[in-house]
């Protein structure tokens, strides 16, 4: 029988999963409604803009040039296994509050990207940061969710061999 505690804590962690699904789906839509695609719109100057794009790619757009459709096909199989082991880690229980968050985050982001990978063949990024001549890959809301839920669950890794190990926490 499952306990309070565990069926409280997947309530949360889905909760914040479909959480970022949403912000996603809605950050999208508004985007692909209100600018063009290619359209830019500054919102900080020098450093700030939304950018209406279309990522056929990976992260930061890896293999975006590729006309192949084994690579969307590619990425498609991959975020349908790395969203299957996420759902088997939550549902399995995990050993602390942060991990869950961190998986909780990475499966709201992953399961937006998958639909709009399903969709149209690619995702939709808009955020994009630039200073001066350096500027980083436009991304979207779920990219973001799924880089801060793999940066936590790297600080609950770390965090928790230090005490496995026996080393004083800071």
């Amino acid at each position: 029988m499952m306990s309070p505690g565990i069926k409280f804590a997947r309530t949360v962690y889905l909760l914040v999963a479909v959480g970022i699904f949403l912000a996603d789906r809605v950050s999208k839509w508004t985007v692909m409604h209100t600018l063009m695609l290619g359209e830019t719109r500054r919102i900080v100057p020098g450093l700030f803009n939304l950018t209406h794009l279309r990522n056929r790619g990976a992260a930061f757009g890896l293999f975006a040039d590729a006309e192949s459709t084994v690579v969307v096909f590619f990425l498609i199989a991959f975020s349908v296994a790395a969203l299957a082991l996420v759902l088997v880690l939550l549902w399995r229980g995990t050993t602390s509050p942060w991990a869950g968050a961190g998986l909780s985050l990475i499966l709201g982001g992953a399961l937006g990207n998958l639909v709009d990978r399903l969709r149209d063949g690619g995702v939709v990024d808009f955020l994009d940061f630039h200073l001066g001549p350096y500027h980083w890959p436009a991304f979207n809301v779920a990219d973001s969710a799924i880089v801060v839920g793999a940066a936590v669950l790297m600080l609950e890794l770390f965090r928790s061999r230090r005490h496995v190990h026996g080393e004083a926490e800071v």
